[in-house]
């Protein structure tokens, strides 16, 4: 086991805060070495409390200090390849918030850069892997315990949107996630995307067309579906049915107590993100911290992050079209089998 990393995060907002927070207060074997943001008041402010720290502007500081040897990515996605790159020739460990990057080529483009180093340094932040829930089925659909998995049903249901939330970050921002978790469960690349727009929404903006219907196939042939609804006004749900040979699972339903009283019933749903998986975010940092001191990766691959990028080319493809589209991927490198 290595040295106690002493962590650069590189951005301050709203997902950066609260990774600095977590490896400040909740992470073993990690500290926070610097804090990197354009905004410099806001570093600064991040990094309050935590001795030792520093505020950086930007990310070759933080690379180029002596006391950082781990690089935790959470800037918006399209500033994080020149951070891989500038990451990889340190040849440090990784962790990079989704998306690994916006696109698939220039995803593919990171893929071929580790390749090159030789070994896996790059941990990508789907952090739904590390929910208890999700955990629980995967173990359900690998031991075969009802049979064959046929069909997984994923409903992600957000409260709002914020401005500027487009048409195309449906699929980006949103289904990216239930593009991984269908590779997670089953084992396999997705190979086509075809996305209705049925009947809108009057609470979406304009521009947007919400709720949508995404339906997806893997390799051998699961059929799955996503009823991604940003706007649903209730609170944020992410939800799970699996049908199998014999039985159904489902996860991710409401939270809290079940309450019957005065006259009514129910119970709560969470009203974000930051509480429906916050400790899959915790149990995510901690198995990238204890994997980056054996020297190795705790989590889903630079190889997840490209094909989830295919996966989301296609999905934005197939809104515009109505189509099938199917998924483009490069053969993966060994490095990844």
């Amino acid at each position: 086991m290595t040295e106690t990393l002493r962590v650069a995060v590189i951005g301050a907002g709203r997902m950066g805060a609260d990774h600095i927070k977590r490896l400040h207060t909740r992470i073993h074997g990690a500290e926070v070495a610097a804090v990197v943001d354009v905004d410099l008041a806001r570093a600064q402010a991040a990094i309050e409390g935590i001795e030792g720290a520093v505020a950086l502007a930007s990310a070759e500081e933080a690379l180029n200090n002596g006391d950082v040897n781990a690089v935790l990515i959470a800037t918006p996605g399209f500033l994080h390849e020149e951070i891989l790159y500038k990451a990889l020739e340190k040849d440090i460990p990784i962790l990079c918030e989704k998306p690994l990057t916006p696109d698939a080529e220039s995803s593919w483009k990171v893929v071929q850069a580790e390749v090159a180093l030789g070994r896996k340094r790059i941990q990508v932040g789907f952090m739904r892997r590390f929910d208890a829930e999700y955990a629980s089925l995967g173990s359900v659909i690998r031991d075969q315990e009802l049979g064959e998995l046929l069909m997984l049903h994923h409903q992600h249901r957000n409260p709002s949107t914020p401005a500027g939330f487009t048409n195309e970050m449906l699929i980006n921002d949103s289904v990216v996630h239930e593009f991984d978790a269908i590779r997670f469960f089953t084992g396999e690349e997705i190979t086509s995307v075809q996305v209705r727009l049925g009947k809108p929404t009057r609470n979406a903006p304009e521009g947007q067309h919400d709720p949508q219907h995404v339906l997806i196939e893997t390799e051998s042939g699961v059929l799955a579906d996503v009823e991604i609804y940003v706007n649903a006004k209730f609170g944020y749900e992410v939800a799970t049915q699996a049908s199998f040979e014999d039985g159904i699972v489902s996860i991710g339903g409401d939270g809290g107590p079940y309450v019957r009283s005065a006259g009514r019933w129910g119970g709560k749903v969470t009203p974000g993100f930051e509480e429906r998986f916050g400790a899959a975010y915790d149990v995510e940092v901690q198995a990238w911290v204890d994997a980056a001191r054996r020297g190795e990766i705790g989590g889903p691959t630079a190889w997840d992050g490209y094909a989830t990028a295919a996966c989301c080319e296609a999905g934005v493809e197939a809104q515009k079209s109505g189509e099938k589209v199917k998924v483009q991927l490069n053969s993966k490198p060994e490095l990844y089998a």
